[in-house]
């Protein structure tokens, strides 16, 4: 079939609706079409799936796309069925089909009526399979996600190695390969393992202009931090990534316990709570998803604004595909990771029981993601460069959009050092990594220097003037500017180029800024919620019991029921201004803040700017304590009218410890309908005795009303009247 012959503009138009191809999605079309092994590096978002479908669509024969995610397979069938009259247009097969199901693949593969069908790369192992491929007709294999295949890809496959084998015994039929992510490394791995080295290659910019990129310390405030982020983005839709799932579990409570609505996501979830949180964040039921990196494969949402990583992934590829999940639609996206050099040594920890070869390939890849949260210059140049992609960090598109370029550090002329730099590369034959090149320059001694006697060498120690971190930015910045390489089979070695040999000769100027320096002691620690110590202002806390006096007169309640005291010493403490700030003091929810807070803000306000006071500028943040999740559980069966017997041994809590938590909940604001229960306990002349006692009382202690009722009422039964009435009353 001659693409010539096809219409292919008609074509699009045809099945997906569009006029015009995106970027190079025409070329590889037509380079399908025609029967050449293609290979195709386009970032997330940029139209891959396209570049087999339509060409699929066109074809004689059924296409086989071979994906390792069958959420994504599933998507992807469920799109492609949307187009045709025909469902057994497209087909997935894989390990989660009936007998009755793979018979009805078989068939609609056989008459023809299957264009495109999507399996794992372990169904195609499956002798029954190979055997029944073999005798239809087949247009093109296409090889979804192709770096699974390579060792250096950040998400290795072994059974993906196998594939070029079982394509053979299909005949010759053309392969597709098709990544989003590709260093020049693992792109010759894909090319050499799919053995098609002819194959013709089509590259799209890994450029994402409107990204911006930065990078931040990890404080123990970090979570502080983070909600502070959030808010300042207030509706907008994020994703947070984390590496553990107890962490993705801990971070989605916090959130929610300061107001923001998130949900966690992780393979340990089953896969309908999965699901649920999925589509929650796609219909914008929540605006936040805290996920591991199980998330977001195949998550097409274009408008995500923001995504934070948490902890450092363990490769760059990995963070930019993670940070490609953001602005997709062209609009804003802010990407943000946080760094600490522990984390670095927790991932590196983790590589140390692996095989030696797989250890070796984990550093050198975390290697650079230390390098890029380091560096100082353009984080887009650094990005673009690891992908093998040149960019002028002038004038390119999306130059600005980073932290470095827009608060740059101080530049110091380096150029004597380079040459220094460049020297010992080449004197000491491309045997050595960053690490011993370094060590060689500042005089340091290892194993390996040792083993090459460089030691002994007149240059060893000649940049002994310098410390190490100052070599190792220098090393990052002169491997972008391309004086140095890192050879693809050896990987971390570095040679030096011919630019580099003549830069010895011709040195020119090379301005070189210093690396960040990542300190975590400066930070303070986290504030946690607890009743806060320290001195309140005693002469703002006496204004504010003036107020709740007046406050409390005026809706004919006790003071008590406004605010309680801890409330109004934290308020003393941290001179919140607003009905926002209000909600982050201890025992005042959001109900509460609204309710009352107005005034107290004000007051506060007024206080504040008449007395000069300088506000802690960080907000505390509500910590979730370990019974927060018990918070939303209670207050969800509650509302069930369930037996508090029965929620309280399902949380594994005495009724001593449930109402407590009981207690929290209506003293921060939110209402507990508990009347179905008490309705069981007390008759309502008994409920309303209680009831007007806590009206007129000083003071909402139960010390106090047992006194007064002299054996007539138990503790719980009095505990349970008061949640009643600051239920009612005070919410």
């Amino acid at each position: 079939m001659n693409s010539n012959e096809i219409d292919i503009h008609k074509e699009l138009k045809k099945y997906f609706g569009f006029s015009q191809f995106k970027g190079l999605q025409e070329q590889v079309v037509k380079s399908i079409i025609t029967n050449h092994n293609s290979f195709v590096i386009m970032p997330t978002g940029g139209g891959k799936s396209l570049c087999y479908q339509l060409p699929a669509l066109i074809k004689d024969g059924t296409a086989i796309v071979v994906s390792p995610l069958i959420a994504l397979m599933k998507n992807q069938v469920d799109a492609i069925r949307s187009l045709s009259s025909e469902n057994g247009i497209a087909h997935v097969l894989n390990s989660s089909l009936t007998k009755t199901e793979i018979a009805q693949v078989k068939k609609d593969i056989t008459s023809g009526i299957t264009k495109l069908l999507y399996v794992a790369p372990e169904s195609l192992t499956k002798e029954e399979y190979v055997q029944f491929l073999k005798n239809v007709p087949i247009s093109f294999v296409a090889i979804d996600e192709a770096h699974c295949i390579s060792e250096w890809g950040h998400d290795f496959r072994p059974e993906y190695r196998n594939l070029r084998h079982i394509i053979k015994q299909l005949g010759d039929v053309p392969i597709i390969g098709l990544t989003a992510t590709a260093t020049p490394k693992v792109q010759e791995d894909i090319l050499k393992n799919l053995d098609m080295p002819d194959a013709n290659t089509f590259k799209a910019s890994f450029n994402r202009p409107n990204l911006y990129y930065e990078v931040r310390t990890k404080t123990k405030n970090v979570e502080s931090d983070i909600i502070r982020f959030i808010k300042q983005h207030k509706g907008k839709s994020g994703i947070i990534y984390c590496l553990s799932r107890k962490k993705v579990e801990a971070i989605a409570q916090v959130l929610q316990v300061n107001g923001i609505s998130a949900v966690p996501y992780h393979a340990g979830l089953d896969a309908k709570t999965r699901a649920k949180h999925q589509d929650m964040f796609l219909m914008e039921d929540v605006e936040v998803v805290v996920a591991t990196i199980a998330f977001g494969m195949g998550i097409d949402k274009p408008d995500v604004r923001f995504v934070i990583h948490h902890d450092i992934p363990k490769s760059l590829e990995s963070y930019y595909q993670e940070t490609g999940r953001a602005g997709r639609d062209g609009g804003e996206g802010h990407c943000l990771a946080y760094y600490s050099y522990k984390d670095v040594e927790k991932l590196e920890k983790f590589m140390s029981g692996k095989p030696v070869a797989e250890q070796e390939i984990g550093f050198a890849l975390l290697q650079e993601v230390v390098a890029y949260a380091e560096t100082s210059m353009s984080r887009r140049k650094f990005l673009l460069h690891y992908f093998g992609e040149e960019f002028d960090s002038e004038t390119g598109e999306g130059a600005d959009m980073d932290d470095n370029i827009r608060n740059p550090k101080a530049k110091v002329e380096a150029k004597d050092q380079v040459v220094k730099l460049l020297q010992v590369v080449r004197d000491t034959k491309h045997l050595y990594k960053s690490k011993e090149i370094v060590y060689t320059l500042i005089g340091k001694v290892n194993a390996i220097i040792k083993a090459h006697r460089t030691d002994s060498q007149s240059f060893f120690g000649s940049g002994a003037s310098f410390e190490e971190r100052h070599w190792m930015a220098l090393i990052r910045q002169v491997l972008v500017e391309g004086y140095l390489s890192k050879d693809i089979e050896t990987y971390g070695i570095l040679k030096i180029t011919d630019k580099g040999l003549d830069f010895i000769q011709h040195p020119v100027s090379f301005m070189m800024s210093e690396d960040h320096e990542y300190n975590e002691t400066v930070d303070e620690a986290i504030v946690t919620a607890a009743k806060s110590t320290g001195t309140a202002d005693e002469v703002l806390m006496g204004m504010l019991k003036d107020l709740r006096k007046k406050v409390a007169k005026k809706l004919g309640v006790p003071p008590f029921v406004v605010f309680q005291d801890p409330s109004l010493e934290d308020m003393a403490l941290k001179y919140p201004i607003s009905i926002s700030e209000l909600g982050n003091i201890h025992g005042v929810g959001e109900g509460k803040a609204k309710k009352y807070g107005k005034d107290f803000a004000d007051l506060i306000s007024r206080y504040v700017e008449d007395n000069d006071i300088i506000r802690p500028d960080d907000l505390v943040v509500k910590s979730t304590g370990a019974n927060s999740a018990n918070k939303l559980y209670i207050i969800q069966n509650i509302d069930r009218k369930l037996s508090l017997k029965d929620i309280a041994s399902a949380k594994g809590l005495d009724m001593d410890a449930l109402l407590k938590e009981m207690e929290m909940i209506v003293y921060s604001g939110t209402k507990l309908n508990i009347k179905y229960w008490i309705d069981d306990v007390l008759d309502d002349d008994q409920q309303e005795e209680i009831f007007d006692y806590f009206m007129e009382a000083e003071s909402d202690s139960i010390k106090n009303a047992l006194k007064e009722f002299d054996g007539d009422y138990d503790t719980e039964e009095l505990r349970l009247m008061r949640i009643k009435f600051i239920s009612e009353v005070a919410n």
